[in-house]
């Protein structure tokens, strides 16, 4: 293929990168086939210089029409940017990424520290693990949480957990403390919480149990992955604490005030999004 150059948010112009945008669409679960499909079709729309969100915004069009629920993965990071503007959703998200693993959950909740109250994101715990959950969310891609954010979280972490040591809450249980955040963190931040014991999830860090690779292996998809939905429809949805494609009902599009011939359409594209066979 005749190589071209695309055009970044920064401005810089680097090569257009086959094997990344091919890695891409394999992670989110596209077969071989459709692989080839977007790539051919897609050579003959770019042209050198194009913006790189006009490039990948032309790739998922191309699979949507191959595969809804391929489609709906493939777009994942922009649906997390989506779970805004208050970030209250995004915690409540991440709370049922951590409940799918066995825990139970509670999502904004004051706790009583040893010297003052938190307000704490998620507390999660089962029999063997207490969890405390604070939720860093970004409205700009761009945006990465630095060393400041877990120095600041740890210490508000050490208070809670001295507090139920105090109270015997944790009970011989390991206390463990989470920073998520939607975007990724510094490495100075990674480093900070390897030294600390803060446990850092972003969305490809670490490596191995990243954000993105927990909601795969969920298959939690929030709502905000559906095409279907306008931006205000998926606010209205989202203001009645609905987080995922699994909870919309035809109830809930009732009334939340979707057309309801679009309703069908929705409904269609969420169940394909969770369980469709390719």
């Amino acid at each position: 293929m005749e190589q071209f150059k695309i055009t970044k948010k920064s401005g810089e112009q680097v090569l257009f990168d086959e094997d990344k945008l091919r890695l891409s669409l394999e992670s989110s679960g596209a077969n071989e086939e459709q692989v080839m499909k977007v790539l051919e079709e897609l050579y003959t729309y770019v042209r050198n210089g194009m913006s790189t969100h006009k490039v990948y915004k032309k790739a998922y069009s191309i699979l949507v029409k191959l595969s809804n629920r391929t489609a709906g993965r493939y777009r994942l990071k922009n649906a997390i940017m989506e779970l805004g503007p208050t970030g209250y959703p995004f915690e409540k998200f991440v709370g049922a990424l951590i409940r799918h693993r066995g825990l139970s959950t509670d999502v904004g909740v004051i706790v009583s520290g040893k010297c003052v109250k938190h307000e704490v994101d998620v507390v999660a715990e089962d029999d063997k693990t207490i969890m405390v959950v604070e939720c860093k969310f970004h409205h700009d891609g761009k945006g990465k949480s630095d060393v400041k954010v877990p120095l600041y979280i740890r210490s508000r972490f050490t208070d809670i957990q001295n507090q139920w040591n105090i109270e015997d809450k944790i009970k011989g249980r390991k206390f463990e403390g989470w920073v998520v955040t939607n975007t990724r963190f510094t490495e100075d931040a990674q480093d900070f919480g390897k030294c600390s014991g803060l446990k850092l999830l972003s969305w490809d860090y670490p490596l191995h149990d990243s954000l993105k690779k927990m909601i795969d292996e969920s298959g939690l998809h929030p709502l905000t992955s559906l095409k279907s939905l306008s931006s205000k429809e998926k606010s209205r949805i989202l203001d009645k604490g609905v987080v995922l494609c699994k909870e919309i009902t035809r109830e809930l599009l009732v009334e939340s005030d979707i057309n309801p011939r679009k309703i069908k359409k929705v409904l269609h594209e969420a169940k394909c999004i969770i369980d469709c066979i390719e």
